[in-house]
């Protein structure tokens, strides 16, 4: 792994852009993307820079269940917001909220499958999970119905006007899925990631902390700010980025 230290987000949205517009200068034609505040950053600079991605396909990670893509808080809407329209893609897929489980699944699989992934972006959870992968989900897991966790609600009660209205279901990729992209590129920011940060670059290679697998993938970048790498122990695998 390759791990950036950022002074703020606004840095890491710089760090990140680098990582996106040296991809594409290398040939890169497919992005996988993901949404929460985590990757504004990282958005904000893409869209105001030259970069083209007229050519390129984006797949994103996931979606809730029961959303419409016009419905506010819906991940659809929130990259249409934060980069789609800014910045359009030749072909962006998300998951259809209103789909059928077994038939989306499929075939969202089925265009991961078609169209392999040259660059992936993810956050984190405080629990390690990447995606809506949880804790316990298996490393070979492909796009699949989830189950949201009460912590996950939780955190993203914010969005909505009540607690009751946040979905229960989300559509990920599952955490093969994920692992078949070509490069992977992590965010995370805050000391409330910081023990998920140190689980999963220097802790063992378990499905109860699934960001973890990360170890295994021969290509990994991250970019965290000093709350979030405060409990790192091998700081000398830390690059400054400046």
């Amino acid at each position: 792994m390759k791990i950036l230290q950022v002074s703020d987000q606004k840095m890491g949205g710089q760090a990140g852009y680098n990582v996106f517009a040296e991809a594409l200068a290398n040939g890169a034609t497919v992005f996988g993307l993901a949404t929460g505040s985590t990757p504004i950053s990282i958005y904000d600079v893409i869209t105001a820079s030259d970069l083209d991605f007229s050519n390129a396909v984006s797949i994103n990670l996931d979606e809730y269940k029961g959303l419409p893509g016009t419905h506010e808080q819906s991940y659809r809407y929130f990259m249409n917001e934060h980069l789609f329209n800014k910045k359009p893609f030749k072909e962006s897929y998300v998951p259809d909220g209103m789909a059928d489980a077994a038939t989306e699944t499929a075939r969202y699989e089925r265009i991961i499958n078609d169209n392999p992934i040259d660059l992936q972006i993810l956050g984190l959870g405080q629990n390690g999970h990447i995606g809506f992968n949880e804790p316990g989900t298996p490393f070979d897991s492909l796009t699949h119905e989830v189950t949201l966790t009460q912590s996950t609600i939780d955190a993203n009660a914010r969005f909505f006007a009540d607690e009751n209205d946040v979905p229960r279901y989300a559509y990920s990729m599952g955490i093969g899925s994920i692992m078949k992209a070509k490069q992977i590129l992590l965010v995370a920011y805050g000391e409330n990631k910081a023990d998920a940060v140190a689980a999963m670059i220097e802790g063992p290679v378990t499905e109860d902390m699934p960001a973890s697998v990360l170890q295994r993938h021969p290509n990994v970048t991250v970019i965290v700010d000093a709350a979030a790498a405060a409990k790192l122990t091998n700081r000398e695998e830390i690059v400054p980025f400046v």
